[in-house]
Parts: C-alpha cells; sequence; structure tokens
C-alpha cells in the first residue's frame, strides 16, 4: 500500500492536501477503505458547514459496518464530491485520487498530522 508523499495524515486514517489558494482536499486512506469493506453509503458535510480538526462531520457505511469520519483541519466545506456521493465504491476503488470526499477553505491545520511514512508506520502498528 502506497500512501502519497505530498498528503498529511490524520490517526483517524484520513488524509490532507496541501491547500492551493487556502482550499485543501480531504479524503480517506487506503488503509481504512480497505478495513472498511465495500463502501455503499456516504454521508458527507453540506458545502458552506464549519468542519473542526479531530470532529466528526460525516459518516461512510460499507457492507461491514459505519464509521465516522473525522476532518483532518479546520475551516469551511467549500465542496463535496458528487460523484462519490453517487458512487460510493469510489472510495474504494480510488481513495487517494476520484475518491476524494470534500474540500475545505482552511482556517486550522493541527501540528499532529502525519507524513506518509509516519502514516505507513502508524496504520502497520510499528
Amino acid at each position: 500500500m502506497s500512501n502519497p508523499e505530498q498528503l498529511r495524515y490524520s490517526k483517524e486514517h484520513e488524509w490532507l492536501s496541501d491547500a492551493e489558494d487556502g482550499v485543501a482536499t480531504v479524503g480517506i486512506t487506503e488503509h481504512a477503505a480497505n478495513a472498511l469493506g465495500d463502501v455503499v453509503f456516504v454521508q458527507l458535510p453540506e458545502v458552506g458547514d464549519t468542519v473542526t480538526a479531530g470532529e466528526t462531520c460525516g459518516e461512510l457505511e460499507s457492507t461491514k459496518s459505519v464509521s465516522d469520519l473525522y476532518s483532518p483541519a479546520s475551516g469551511e466545506v467549500t465542496q463535496i464530491n458528487q460523484d462519490v456521493v453517487d458512487d460510493p465504491a469510489l472510495v474504494n476503488s480510488a481513495p487517494f485520487e476520484g475518491g476524494w470526499l470534500f474540500k475545505v477553505k482552511v482556517t486550522e491545520v493541527p501540528d499532529d498530522l502525519l507524513t506518509a511514512d509516519e502514516y505507513a508506520a502508524f496504520a502497520s502498528g510499528s
């Protein structure tokens, strides 16, 4: 499993892109997608909602369980990925590309986000 180097990762298994014009993209990691199994429903925050780093902002439902979605940064949601809402399997097939979840105008990024290597070690239990 390869985690893109340019992203930062939360211990709740979300990823955050570098902000472009203050807006960053959020998704879940391949590790989380594999652990969930086949994702069948995605509940995302609404455009205009304020999200807070480390707090729940949605849900992912799979054939195995329902898991909370946590925001890896604080800010205002500027866009949701309607493709994922319409076809939740994108979360499994392309978690780092077409399976992104939402975009956020970042007001705060926590200091405890992990690099790709740090996340790989965390996810493997090392």
